[in-house]
């Protein structure tokens, strides 16, 4: 029996509305891009399970689609790596423009989402722990070293994905550096303090609801390294994180109540992932990032999530697409099985 969270559109429903999956490699066959890497898996992946469900798809891979005839009902956008910074609102917009509806959140919400900066700041005012930072923007007016003290600083883009461009340094020199190398090419940067423990990830997704899916904790053998892009895109052969559902109840516990505390600051959206830090040494608890439009890819945290709490690939797709239609009103409870 399908998990009582779970969403179903009815056959009938299916038949109706037209989906544009627009994502940059929704019209490739699965092979793996030498700079994408399995993002370009992915998208095929996703493509074809939508079409497994039943979903009348077209799959586009520009952006200028979304310029050309409105003959679709709803939107489906993977779309938050587009080439440009602040590209994940692009599509949003539009479609808001259009008046049609879209998967994921707000463009507002995308953009505070997207802005570690921002979503820190609005973690803070909801009483969460986060590791100390200090934002640098592109044209600010002098690069100083932070007021906080680290032995040890993360130095990354302030609205990038995937890890991209993210470094560790040991020395104010070298995270200027990487700041200013970060400027050149376009972002604005963040530098935080590094603080000891390991990653957990909160997955919340819509269903009756905000959905708070099994916690997932990364393990990896060097609690100091940072994962690359390249590594997360699977471009290199060294990615070494085992997922593992998080069994530790007390921290469970703290994890809901600060997603609970967060979530008026994203709801409504259709999918996220909360990341904190926990250092047992310490019992510290920090806020990271939030990312409203993480990776579903049947490989990633969000998924091996859901099936912990015995929801398949195909269920969990279904579900965070049937509430984003529903709370737009583009379909009613009638459509519902």
């Amino acid at each position: 029996m399908p998990h009582e969270q779970c969403l179903r559109l009815k056959d009938s429903a299916k038949e109706r509305l037209k989906i544009l999956f627009l994502a940059k490699w929704a019209e490739g066959d699965g092979t793996p891009d030498h700079e994408d890497g399995t993002h370009a898996t992915y998208h095929y992946e996703l493509r074809e399970t939508l079409r497994t469900i039943g979903f009348n798809i077209e799959a586009c891979g520009r952006y200028e689609r979304l310029f050309e005839a409105r003959d679709y009902d709803f939107l489906f956008t993977l779309f938050n790596r587009g080439g440009f910074v602040n590209s994940e609102m692009l599509a949003p917009l539009i479609s808001s423009y259009n008046k049609i509806p879209y998967l994921g959140a707000s463009p507002i919400l995308r953009g505070l989402g997207d802005d570690k900066h921002l979503m820190k700041l609005a973690a803070k005012n909801r009483g969460l722990s986060t590791p100390d930072w200090e934002i640098y923007r592109r044209g600010c007016p002098s690069i100083n070293a932070p007021d906080f003290k680290s032995d040890r600083l993360v130095v990354k883009p302030n609205a990038s994905s995937a890890s991209w461009g993210i470094k560790a340094v040991e020395s104010w020199a070298g995270a200027k550096e990487h700041i200013e190398y970060l400027h050149a090419r376009g972002h604005d940067a963040i530098v935080e303090d590094f603080v000891d423990g390991y990653e957990l990830a909160v997955p919340i997704i819509g269903g009756k609801g905000p959905w708070i899916l099994p916690i997932v904790r990364f393990v990896v053998d060097d609690p100091m390294a940072i994962r690359s892009y390249e590594q997360k895109r699977h471009l290199t052969p060294s990615d070494d994180v085992v997922l593992e559902i998080y069994k530790q109840q007390p921290i469970i516990d703290r994890l809901h109540r600060h997603a609970e505390n967060i979530l008026p600051e994203i709801w409504p959206c259709d999918y996220a992932r909360m990341e904190f830090k926990y250092d047992p040494a310490t019992d510290a608890l920090n806020f990271l990032e939030i990312n409203l439009s993480c990776n579903l890819w049947s490989k990633k945290a969000v998924p091996f999530s859901a099936r912990g709490a015995g929801v398949e690939y195909p269920e969990l797709i279904e579900t965070i697409l049937c509430h984003s239609m529903l709370r737009q009103g583009l379909i009613s409870p009638a459509d519902l099985i």
